[in-house]
């Protein structure tokens, strides 16, 4: 029934209770389990306002970008102890909701699985911005936990 199941983590307490479900249904079905981190891109008008100056400075792409890896680093690790199999990591950028529907329907995804809050910078009142778009946007089923 569910080949692939995409899982948008973020690094949020909702994401990873997500996680867990997909692998309870992963591993009733069999499925592919494919991890997604979506980070924003910023404009070069948004990196030069940073007030944030260190020593080595970075993009604020490539610093988003590194905490998009590490975030999928850390869903993998729980994912794997939790007896996960047939993983896969990916990191995208763009707007959350839109990439993740995008991914979700150019791998071909079964079902998406996400929390219901995550750590956006604007929430919505019963659903995160995020998982209410994505609900509204995809073409399969969409599973918040």
């Amino acid at each position: 029934m569910f080949d692939k199941i995409l899982v948008a983590v973020d690094g949020s307490q909702g994401a990873l209770d997500a996680l867990q479900v997909a692998i309870e249904i992963q591993q009733k079905f069999d499925s592919e389990l494919l991890l997604l981190c979506v980070y924003r891109h910023h404009s070069l008008l948004e990196a030069s306002m940073s007030m944030v100056r260190p020593e080595e400075p970075k993009s604020l792409d490539t610093s988003m970008e590194d905490y998009a890896s590490e975030v999928i680093k850390q869903a993998k690790a729980q994912a794997e102890q939790s007896g996960a199999k047939k993983l896969r990591g990916f990191i995208k950028a763009g707007p959350p909701a839109r990439t993740i529907v995008k991914f979700s329907k150019d791998r071909q995804a079964n079902l998406i699985v996400l929390g219901s809050r995550g750590l956006g910078d604007i929430e919505g009142y019963l659903l995160g911005s995020v998982s209410h778009k994505v609900t509204s946007l995809a073409d399969c089923p969409v599973l918040v936990v």
